[in-house]
């Protein structure tokens, strides 16, 4: 089973950046695939906008963020990192990581919250023009 907690989130300006943290507590092979989504407003959907693969660092964007969010993972710390530059104020959302053990097709799979069994509670941004 897998934990995981996110930080960082908070209030920006308009093209600044923030860090998110998302610190994993549980076992390794239940996070093989991860990934951050957001939900904006009041909606209940989740967009997947950052995945990695934990053993090759494989790594996919949305193109909403692509050139401006980095996704990493510091194995040593347990914690994938979105790290999150020249934000917008349609940036702000309820920021979440996510894990999966296995992802058959990650490639066109990534970005769908069902492929994935692990949440954290979320973190919001809130970006100000």
């Amino acid at each position: 089973d897998v934990q995981l907690v996110e930080s960082g989130g908070g209030t920006v300006q308009a093209g600044g950046s923030l860090e998110l943290s998302c610190r994993v507590f549980g076992d390794t092979y239940s996070r093989n695939f991860m990934g951050w989504f957001r939900r904006q407003g009041s909606g209940n959907e989740r967009e997947g906008i950052a995945a990695l693969v934990t053993d090759t660092g494989f790594t996919f964007y949305a193109n909403s963020v692509k050139g401006r969010f980095t996704v990493s993972l510091d194995n040593a710390k347990n914690t994938l990192f979105l790290r999150m530059k020249s934000l917008k104020p349609e940036d702000s959302a309820v920021y979440y990581c996510a894990a999966v053990g296995t992802m058959w097709g990650y490639e066109t799979q990534w970005y769908r919250p069902d492929a994935y069994d692990y949440w954290g509670q979320g973190t919001q941004v809130s970006v100000s023009s």
